[in-house]
């Protein structure tokens, strides 16, 4: 895996019907067993048997897309991908999110775009021919047996069923839970740690499920950013917004929602986003379930509320209440591909008289934990939206966070991001919702992209 540039993994899921489904990700943080049930291609895998390049490998040919070559095989492979996505855009912004992840210091990326465009109106390729031999192959490999490998370093056990993994987990819960591999495999490339014991939860089919519940959206521990965008933004549009801008594409394809909260990092993107939707966490030990919500899960840096041998299944959405406005803002140094500084998001509730009759509020980047805002809360609870009640809910803010200095930024900057994202939420939607205090004439909410 190490030698392969940019490999797209192949896998059979019988929840989506007879299709194939193609994802690009990141070899070189993908473990070996992570493959299983899967098909493995990569850049050399797309000559077709006379030898004739891939359309898109042409396409890089006829327009240029290659200078050095260095970053050829990632983009070629991310390419191919997007060309096997059902109703792949020929918009630019489509292409360039696509694109994502791919780095190329001599183009300038316009001639790559390009080659996209001309590849995506070429129908079909010779991996066609291989499609109903795959999905033979890939059905034959779902047995849903559970696999043991061990090894000098250790060992990995892939469960097939919740059962079988909370058993795995009770046995041994020492043992490392991996789901996209997005954070534990830099553990491993980066910090060269070794882990003894690592149980996955790829192969369990009900962790896979995305289902509107009486509860709300839940979501499975082992559902990718990919797969869980769409369903969440049709909640929360903002959401949606910002899990477009985590990571790349490779990484969307990979990393989970559940396991952004389970690794419980102070500036995840995705639970203060959660946090603020009123999101509930359902775990599991062993044969005990229990659910919890998503703010209580968090203790204090590195702690969380999971006992021995307790994992995530899944997290539950719950569905706004008429009224509600939700706003997630994401603030980094680079607009793609970067860690935030500050994330902020917001819920309000207004009730018919224009007040806000709940409020929400969730930083990640301004604690040690992901961590609700109670005392600003609690300066909006009951007021009309105008500019006093933001200055003093600005005020209110200061006593709900200290946050720190690090390579991202500084306390400082910190601090004022968080209080002028207020100012931001207000200028945004005081047009639909300012009491009688202060209304801004004129002003139509905008489209918020």
């Amino acid at each position: 895996m190490r030698a392969t540039a940019g490999p797209v993994r192949f896998w059979w899921s019988g929840v989506e019907g007879d299709t194939l489904v193609w994802r690009a990700v990141n070899a070189c943080i993908q473990f070996l067993w992570m493959l299983d049930g899967a098909q493995l291609f990569t850049v050399e895998d797309l000559r077709s048997p006379d030898g004739a390049l891939h359309p898109v490998q042409q396409a890089m040919v006829d327009l240029h897309g290659a200078q050095c070559g260095f970053c050829t095989p990632g983009f070629v492979m991310s390419m191919v991908a997007y060309c096997k996505t059902p109703g792949a855009s020929m918009a630019d912004e489509a292409i360039n999110t696509a694109l994502a992840g791919n780095l190329c210091r001599c183009t300038g990326y316009a001639p790559i775009v390009r080659a996209m465009k001309q590849a995506l109106t070429i129908p079909g390729d010779a991996l066609d021919t291989q499609t109903e031999a795959i999905k033979t192959r890939l059905k034959s490999l779902a047995d849903g047996q559970t696999v043991e490998i061990a090894g000098p370093e250790g060992r990995v056990t892939l469960p097939a069923s919740a059962e079988a993994l909370a058993a795995a987990y009770q046995a041994d819960p020492q043992a490392t839970l991996v789901a996209g591999a997005t954070d534990v495999g830099l553990w491993v490339t980066k910090g060269l740690r070794t882990l003894p014991h690592l149980i996955s939860v790829g192969l369990v089919p009900d962790l896979h499920k995305i289902e509107q519940t009486p509860e709300g959206l839940e979501i499975g521990a082992a559902v990718t950013y990919t797969e869980a965008k769409e369903p969440i933004a049709a909640l929360l549009p903002d959401a949606g917004e910002v899990i477009r801008r985590i990571g790349s594409t490779q990484v969307r394809n990979a990393g989970t929602v559940c396991g952004n909260i389970g690794n419980g990092s102070p500036i995840g993107d995705g639970p203060p986003l959660l946090i603020a939707a009123g999101a509930v966490l359902k775990l599991r030990c062993g044969e005990v379930h229990r659910s919890l919500p998503l703010e209580e899960y968090f203790l204090a840096y590195g702690k969380q509320d999971r006992q021995q041998g307790e994992f995530i299944e899944s997290v539950v959405i719950q569905q706004p209440q008429p009224g509600t406005v939700f706003r997630a803002y994401k603030i980094s140094k680079r607009f793609d591909q970067d860690i935030s500084a500050v994330l902020g998001a917001f819920s309000l509730l207004f009730d018919d008289a224009g007040r806000i009759a709940t409020a929400r509020i969730a930083f990640g980047g301004m604690a040690a934990t992901p961590k609700r805002a109670h005392a600003t809360e609690a300066a909006l609870q009951g007021q009309f939206w105008t500019e006093a009640t933001v200055k003093a809910a600005q005020d209110a803010m200061k006593a709900d966070f200290a946050p720190i200095s690090d390579m991202r930024s500084s306390a400082w900057y910190r601090q004022t991001v968080a209080v002028n994202l207020l100012t931001r939420l207000f200028v945004e939607t005081a047009p639909n919702h300012a009491g009688t205090e202060t209304r801004l004439a004129g002003w139509k909410e905008p489209a918020h992209v």
